[in-house]
């Protein structure tokens, strides 16, 4: 675990066991081992909940749908949006100071 072997164990919690003292050692493990069950449940809902963003289907890549006017010759070509053309817009004169 992190590439700490047996003995720098040993060394810390004996260095752990002098600073915080023999009555508060367990107290604190126990805290620590539920904050890590804690942090260990919060990171697996948050891998949920990206995965169930990557695999849910991207509805605003769907394509267009066809509309066909309804005085349509039949060899005429069918354009999305029923064929409208986009108006243009008009510039408006702001006055100069």
């Amino acid at each position: 675990m992190f590439g700490i072997g047996m003995p720098e164990m040993i060394i810390i919690l004996v260095i752990a066991l002098i600073v915080i003292g023999p009555h508060k050692l367990p107290e604190l493990a126990k805290s620590l081992g539920k904050g890590l069950a804690e942090f260990k449940k919060a990171s697996e809902g948050f891998q949920r909940s990206v995965q169930e963003e990557a695999n849910k289907p991207d509805e605003t890549a769907k394509e267009p749908t066809m509309q066909v006017k309804a005085d349509a010759a039949p060899g005429e070509p069918v354009t999305p949006g029923g064929g409208a053309e986009p108006q243009p817009v008009e510039k408006k004169d702001t006055p100069k100071a």
